[in-house]
């Protein structure tokens, strides 16, 4: 669905936006307002105006931004063909400025060059917060499954290679713990070693899966925005029109609603366990990771720390502890970090990523599910206390599927999408 907003904006102090067809057209601002930025320039002049503005609402780190006159957009982009690397080039200079105190060195700094560590542009308009080609978006992202018996243990493995949109995969997720359920397993190994993220709500909804009933209303997950947006104050927001999951507009309060009009509280950001499905005894669960294992993946294994012994096995996993949602700027979607994600404990702390317990080289084509890949045989291994000898067996409750192919040094996917926010009360 288009949005019913032009795409060229006009932004002063107090963010009053002027929507014209053409941008070099000339307007009167307000008496009381003082224009920060030109209100006349080419489509490119305002897009890359746009996306300074944006960020510097409702960026995560907004508060290590410059003024607008101060970093000037124009001045330092409009030069740069084809726009499209322009646009990217001002974001990962945005996403340059807020530095970690712990790693002395940018929270965004590149993992694949000219790209920021979390933020995200690309062509093409979002909808309704998302963008349809995160990741798998069926049944496909569930490598495998199966039950391994060891040592009188029923030991229910999973791999999975993404976290799809959850209206296209909540039925598969059913179908796979319906099928460990039989096997009553009180320990899960989830391999996650290739799955780079996707929407924190289908995280959520297999964390469901995994806890018991006792868990019920405890806190799973937070999620926590700058300052400016937990008080209201993000203004330029009401110039994003706020959508349902069918890409519609809402009416509120009489009419079209806006992403200004949302609650960005930590309280009405908070998430609590709400069991799902018919598993009741996991006592432990441990996690294949590596690089690519990042933002819903990490988000995943963070939620469950609190309440289970959680170990990891394998390579130092991306650090993701945040997530976005998607802005519309021209013909452009722009995914700014927007929040960051916290358990039940208040813990974060995982940008440069989570260490492994065990540390183990994964292999560039492993054979998933097989109890002797290095991988998942030390976390056999290490469920049982002892040393991986002890002869598996292994019932199978789904193939390896045909149609997953695994990314090999690939920049990451889009991941920590959040498209349930809520307006206000």
């Amino acid at each position: 669905m288009k949005s019913i907003f032009n795409p060229i904006i006009y932004v002063t102090l107090s963010l009053f936006i002027l929507l014209g067809a053409v941008a070099c057209k000339k307007t009167i601002a307000p008496i009381d307002e003082e224009i920060v930025s030109p209100i006349t320039g080419t489509r490119t002049q305002f897009t890359l105006d746009s996306i300074f503005l944006y960020a510097r609402q409702i960026y995560l780190w907004n508060d290590a931004l410059p003024t607008y006159a101060e970093f000037n957009p124009r001045n330092r982009y409009s030069g740069i063909n084809p726009e499209l690397t322009a646009f990217k080039q001002e974001l990962l200079d945005i996403s340059q400025i807020k530095i970690n105190p712990v790693s002395q060195s940018a929270y965004e700094l590149p993992v694949y060059p000219g790209s920021p560590k979390y933020s995200y542009l690309q062509a093409g308009r979002s909808t309704g917060g998302h963008i349809a080609d995160v990741g798998s978006t069926n049944a496909s992202a569930i490598v495998k499954s199966s039950i391994i018996s060891s040592n009188g243990k029923n030991i229910g493995y999973i791999a999975l290679s993404s976290f799809p949109k959850l209206s296209t995969f909540k039925e598969a997720i059913d179908v796979c713990f319906a099928a460990l359920s039989a096997g009553n397993p009180s320990y899960l190994v989830l391999d996650l070693r290739d799955n780079g993220g996707g929407y924190t709500e289908t995280a959520e909804y297999f964390a469901n899966q995994i806890a018991s009933s006792a868990l019920n209303g405890k806190v799973m997950y937070s999620e926590q925005f700058n300052a400016q947006m937990q008080a209201g104050r993000s203004t330029i927001l009401k110039y994003q029109p706020y959508l349902d999951n069918a890409g519609k507009m809402v009416v509120y309060n009489g009419r079209m609603a806006t992403m200004a009009d949302v609650d960005y509280t930590e309280k009405g950001n908070t998430y609590y366990f709400n069991k799902k499905g018919t598993l009741e005894r996991v006592e432990k669960v441990y996690f294949i990771v590596s690089g690519k294992t990042a933002s819903a993946s990490e988000m995943l294994i963070s939620c469950l720390k609190p309440y289970f012994e959680v170990k990891l096995i394998g390579e130092k996993t991306y650090g993701k502890p945040l997530g976005f949602f998607g802005i519309n700027i021209d013909q452009y979607s722009v995914f700014l970090s927007s929040f960051l994600i916290r358990n039940a404990a208040g813990w974060s702390d995982y940008f440069t990523g989570m260490a492994p317990d065990i540390a183990i080289k994964t292999e560039s084509n492993p054979d998933l599910g097989n109890p002797e890949e290095p991988c998942l045989k030390a976390a056999i291994a290490l469920l049982n206390g002892s040393s991986p000898s002890t002869k598996l067996s292994v019932t199978k409750l789904q193939q390896t599927n045909p149609s997953f192919t695994r990314a090999i040094d690939t920049p990451m996917p889009i991941g920590a999408i959040e498209r349930r926010l809520k307006l206000k009360n």
